[in-house]
């Protein structure tokens, strides 16, 4: 079986972070269910060329590279801390630029949509903010989001969101026709399968 690529995208601020380790949980139940090569990008380590991006419209050689990977992506996982009831203004700025330097980045690719907090009154924020955001983008959003608040770590239920939404990724990335390398001339190479189809795989 070729093994697809998988790229984990967290926003995370400090060292170590929740973020990240949710990141990592999604990748390895993911990569459990279809073989994958993860790459994790720290969203935090790119702050600096996000900005110079913002200004000038150039990435700078590591925001290149990441970017270059977000699009090469089977399979993507994003990982954002919840701030003021939405993601991180970082986490927002890394999407900017790659939405700006090619608008068909996400068209078609499976995303899983994650978020962490402290308390578990912001777990709104996936269908309010996130989703909506990587709908726009066209992305596929998988059915399960995973919020992780404070205290999820070590209780029951966080678990079995992780599993079942990496289910959810593994069955995207592995039914739906053609790799990444083979979408990147554009829409034209798509083959359309029924929703029906892809709830039938995701049920399996």
């Amino acid at each position: 079986m070729n093994r697809g690529k998988l790229v984990v995208v967290s926003a995370g601020l400090s060292v170590p972070s929740s973020t990240r380790l949710l990141g990592d949980r999604l990748a390895a139940a993911t990569a459990a269910h279809a073989p994958a090569d993860v790459q994790v990008i720290e969203v935090r380590d790119l702050a600096v060329e996000i900005a110079h991006n913002l200004t000038s419209g150039f990435p700078g050689p590591e925001l290149a590279a990441a970017l270059d990977a977000v699009s090469a992506a089977d399979g993507l996982i994003v990982v954002t801390p919840v701030f003021s009831a939405s993601y991180s203004g970082l986490f927002k700025s890394f999407f900017d630029v790659l939405g700006a330097r090619d608008k068909d980045a996400l068209a078609g690719k499976p995303v899983l949509i994650a978020a962490t907090g402290g308390t578990a009154r912001h777990s709104l924020v996936l269908d309010h903010a996130l989703r909506p955001l990587f709908s726009y983008l066209r992305a596929v959003v998988v059915p399960t989001g995973v919020y992780a608040a404070s205290e999820d770590w070590g209780a029951e239920g966080l678990p079995e969101r992780v599993e079942r939404a990496a289910g959810e990724l593994a069955a995207l990335m592995t039914g739906l026709p053609g790799r990444a390398a083979d979408r990147r001339g554009g829409t034209d190479g798509f083959t359309v399968v029924p929703f029906e189809e892809q709830l039938a795989a995701l049920r399996t």
